[in-house]
């Protein structure tokens, strides 16, 4: 039987069935009773081992590129990614994230979506030649027409690997992504860093991520081999069904945030945009490891207990304090100290960038926690109404960012602050109805986080104030950053030290414990 995710218009988890002619099926979850707090922990340990174990790498790489190229390097190929995203999704239609939720696929399906997503990413990667030069003279930058024609042409390797590499992740065989995730990173940075240093310019930024691409297509080939078969829309109208909808919520998501550099890049010029697209990096450096394991590991586990409320409850809670004691004191932290970090840390000439760090790393502590909302809301079924919401940010956000360009790159940052609150408060109220969470449930698991973030901000002011403006810029960081830390541990300390200590010895009885189940088999 094929058990399918429930739709908007039935009641709030109920399981579909049809006769499936077809029998031969691939074992995509682990058995249920497996699937404890100790099994998410590891994954999720893993998944962070790999991204994070590479950061310190990556971004000593990174910082060393940013001062061997110009910031107009960075914003041509900030205009070649423009588009990247939109053509991504089309690629892959949505298919991944079906593979992901429906719960029952067949062998012959996942090859028909593997065919389909390889000629969609053909096609594109054909309009995409034809577009270039328009593309290139809309932007009034010549040079862009072959970066992004070479661009294009790694959708196709991103086309063969992303239903295998769903298959993986569905199979939550989080150990081999991460070891691969470890390989490609290292790869891109090491190659962008060497072709930075022989010349390429902004060639470097483009094929050092390709270079991995290629590992990653080989790596996936070995333990997922594609299989082809043509496709036929009634044998997998389902998941073409269910990955649209996906596809236009991604997309209008992908509009949104890549208009802003659009705006930065059509109403300010190359060099703006260079500072804005790297403001914006890094203000999300504090949440992008964080929105990797959201991406990548939760997923698969709330798609098993998509008809378990209780269970998504817990989840989502749990989740959101783990992810609020981590990011907002990073986020919030870095938009403090942001005129000390950006001139040691990048150099000179990359102070226009300092304005809109500070505005978007303020705003990233509010996006580092509504992440997890569309995937509990798309986990049991209710991506139409993700689709929507997203079409309606795609409505206001563009025109909060024109309006904001009047004021430079810290205004189209700001146009966030003011116009996301307006998306992202009917997500919340559809994620609370649907697993039934209370409103004061939620805030009680942001209460440490928010407290110790409140109280760190005076100390760091106060810090910065009283240092003499002739000490060193270092000296101040490490000082301004220390104050900081010590008082939101200390905040944490003194008045969440029960449920700090809860946190910790529940994290250390699950990497020792075996059989604690969170997840029972019919319950």
């Amino acid at each position: 039987m094929k058990q399918n995710p429930p739709s908007d218009a039935k009641s709030e988890f109920p399981p579909e069935a049809e006769t499936v002619v077809e029998p031969a099926r691939v074992p995509l979850y682990p058995p249920p009773e497996t699937l404890n707090d100790r099994h998410l922990l590891r994954s999720l340990l893993w998944s962070a081992g790999g991204d994070w174990g590479t950061q310190i790498f990556t971004w000593m790489g990174f910082l060393v590129v940013m001062r061997l190229l110009t910031p107009a390097d960075f914003g041509i190929a900030a205009m070649a990614n423009i588009l990247m995203p939109y053509f991504g999704q089309l690629t892959g239609l949505g298919l991944p994230r079906s593979v992901i939720v429906i719960r029952d696929l067949t062998d012959d399906q996942l090859s028909q979506m593997n065919t389909l997503s390889v000629l969609s990413a053909t096609t594109l990667f054909l309009l995409g030649t034809l577009i270039a030069r328009p593309f290139a003279a809309f932007f009034k930058t010549p040079a862009l027409a072959p970066v992004f024609i070479v661009a294009c042409s790694g959708l196709i390797m991103s086309a063969l690997v992303a239903v295998p590499n769903a298959v993986l992740a569905k199979q939550m065989r989080f150990r081999l992504l991460s070891v691969l995730g470890i390989t490609c990173t290292m790869t891109s940075a090491i190659a962008t860093l060497a072709l930075a240093w022989l010349g390429f310019g902004y060639w470097a930024l483009l094929l050092g991520n390709m270079i991995s691409g290629v590992i990653r297509l080989v790596v996936v080939f070995r333990y997922r081999p594609f299989r082809f078969a043509w496709p036929h829309l009634r044998a997998i109208r389902e998941p073409l069904r269910f990955g649209w909808q996906i596809s236009v919520a991604v997309l209008a998501m992908n509009s949104y945030q890549r208009l802003d550099n659009f705006v930065a890049g059509r109403m300010l010029g190359p060099a703006a945009l260079g500072f804005y697209g790297n403001a914006w990096e890094m203000a999300n450096v504090p949440i992008e490891k964080v929105a990797s394991l959201v991406t990548t590991v939760i997923p698969s586990y709330l798609s098993v207990v998509q008809d378990k409320p209780a269970e998504l409850r817990r989840y989502l809670r749990g989740l959101t304090e783990m992810i609020a004691l981590a990011t907002f004191p990073a986020t919030i932290g870095l938009s403090l100290v942001a005129h000390e970090f950006v001139p040691i840390v990048f150099g000179p000439k990359w102070d226009g960038m300092i304005r809109p760090l500070q505005v978007l790393s303020g705003y990233a502590a509010f996006r580092s926690i509504m992440a997890l909302l569309p995937k509990v809301l798309t986990a049991v079924g209710k991506v139409r109404y993700v689709m929507w919401n997203e079409l309606a940010a795609l409505v206001l956000l563009p025109v909060s960012f024109y309006w904001g360009s009047r004021w430079g790159t810290a205004g189209i940052a700001w146009a966030w602050v003011v116009a996301y609150p307006f998306i992202v408060l009917p997500l919340y109220y559809k994620t609370f109805q649907t697993i039934g969470m209370k409103t004061g449930e939620y805030l009680r698991a942001l209460r440490p986080a928010v407290t110790g973030t409140i109280l760190m901000i005076p100390a760091v002011e106060w810090v910065r104030h009283s240092l003499s403006p002739t000490w060193s810029l270092p000296l101040r960081l490490f000082l301004e950053v220390a104050a900081g830390a010590f008082v939101y541990v200390a905040i944490l300390w003194l008045f969440h030290r029960e449920r700090l200590v809860a946190i910790i010895g529940r994290v250390r009885n699950l990497l020792t414990e075996k059989n604690t189940l969170a997840i029972k088999p019919g319950a």
